[in-house]
């Protein structure tokens, strides 16, 4: 503290500049046209403010704040409610030739250079966690073991976590907390009833599992997070600080049921 260059914005204008850049992309040249400063000014100002967000964590609660995985299992425990996992891909810049590992962020699923992070949310579609950013070749189940999900479920009995089938294999590795979609039995001639009730079951697990789907939309109508053009080291410090401000958001309310 006080050492190098003056501040030529205040504390309230630098972070209202990254506010603008994170949830519009409003590049560094622009808002320093806005802000009457140089490009540098901009630069540093985001540089400064975006870890200070990412470090506020997802607000659950006044005066509850989720920072890590950890933080999460532990106050799924205490609080007793079903949480949901999914991952999400961002495109980014493909790595430059000759760096080292380049194919790793090219994603199998979309055929495009992306990083993949992971979500959690309640069953209110309240953003719980997001980051644990990987390479887009990574598969889901892998990142959540190297997130040491599992770990952290086996120090925490009895809690429950809906996924896709993209994490099938982690029922067995944690006590049946991670529950997946049904498995086919058979794989042809299967009797009427068996693919009726099959079918019914898989819809059933999609329906409750949908709200993590709309945490994830929050997440991505921050526009840097629709397609991300900065420094591939940053973004887990950008997907950190845009959950915490979009975990402000209320979570969705049921549809009124009642008939007059």
């Amino acid at each position: 503290m006080g050492a190098g260059a003056r501040y030529r914005l205040v504390f309230v204008d630098r972070l209202l500049a990254t506010l603008i850049h994170l949830r519009h992309g409003v590049t560094h040249d622009v808002l320093a046209c806005w802000f009457g400063v140089d490009r540098s000014t901009v630069t540093r100002a985001i540089g400064e403010v975006r870890p200070l967000l990412a470090h506020r964590g997802c607000t659950v609660a006044p005066g509850i704040r989720l920072r890590t995985l950890a933080e999460v299992i532990e106050h799924l425990g205490a609080t007793g409610r079903t949480a949901i996992i999914d991952a999400t891909e961002i495109r980014v810049r493909r790595p430059a030739k000759g760096t080292p590992e380049r194919d790793r962020y090219v994603s199998g699923k979309s055929r495009q250079n992306a990083a993949k992070i992971l979500v959690l949310t309640d069953t209110d579609g309240h953003l719980l966690f997001s980051g644990a950013v990987r390479p887009g070749s990574c598969p889901d189940i892998t990142q959540a073991r190297d997130a040491g999900l599992v770990d952290l479920l086996s120090r925490r009995a009895g809690l429950v976590i809906l996924a896709d089938a993209g994490y099938q294999g982690l029922a067995a590795q944690t006590g049946g907390q991670v529950i997946t979609p049904a498995h086919r039995k058979f794989k042809k001639n299967a009797p009427p009833w068996w693919e009726e009730m099959f079918t019914q079951r898989r819809k059933d697990h999609s329906s409750r599992r949908i709200r993590v789907e709309h945490g994830i939309a929050h997440l991505k109508n921050w526009r840097t997070l629709a397609r991300h053009h900065g420094r591939r080291e940053l973004l887990d410090d950008t997907v950190q600080a845009i959950a915490g401000l979009a975990s402000l958001r209320p979570a969705a309310q049921p549809l009124s049921t009642a008939s007059r």
